[in-house]
């Protein structure tokens, strides 16, 4: 099982969520999840302890954004076309991507990602404001990058025999 699967189980990404999900506004409205909360783990300066509130209401938006919006009316943009690649990305494991996608670039951006998380959170915590937000613009360029190569994944294996053609509409 890969990563890209359980960690879709967390988030209970079912058939119907999958496609929720590919709503180009569920996938725009999650990239404001990181500044949310670096903004309220920074917000202790004003609030104190009550800073919990909106790190737990940024986390609660994060698990339900992709609950929230319907199936979009049309998968031909590049944020439903993102999320596709994503969930052919996480089949990887029961069916072959192209060669061209077997590099690891996909990891570097992941984790590349994962480093401008922690940094940014870092920042937040520790009141530097230059930490946070280059945290926050490595995590969504390195995720945007990611996402870009997952429409390209999508493109290329929706042509495929494996029954992503239909998933375009």
């Amino acid at each position: 099982m890969t990563l890209e699967r359980r960690v879709a189980e967390i988030f209970k990404l079912t058939d119907e969520r999958w496609m929720r999900h590919a709503n180009p506004i569920s996938v725009w409205t999650r990239y404001s999840v990181l500044p949310f909360i670096v903004l309220a783990i920074w917000s202790r300066v004003w609030i104190g302890v009550w800073c919990a509130i909106p790190v737990l209401l940024s986390l609660a938006w994060m698990f339900l954004n992709p609950l929230l919006f319907n199936a979009p009316i049309s998968t031909k943009n590049w944020a439903s076309k993102a999320v596709l690649g994503e969930r052919v990305y996480l089949n990887r494991d029961k069916i072959p991507l192209p060669e061209v996608h077997t590099i690891y670039l996909h990891v570097l951006l992941n984790f590349l990602s994962f480093v401008g998380l922690v940094l940014a959170i870092w920042g937040a915590i520790y009141y530097s404001i230059l930490a946070a937000v280059s945290g926050v613009s490595l995590a969504v360029i390195a995720k945007s990058w990611y996402l870009d190569r997952m429409v390209w994944l999508y493109e290329d294996m929706k042509e495929s025999d494996q029954g992503y053609k239909a998933w375009d509409y």
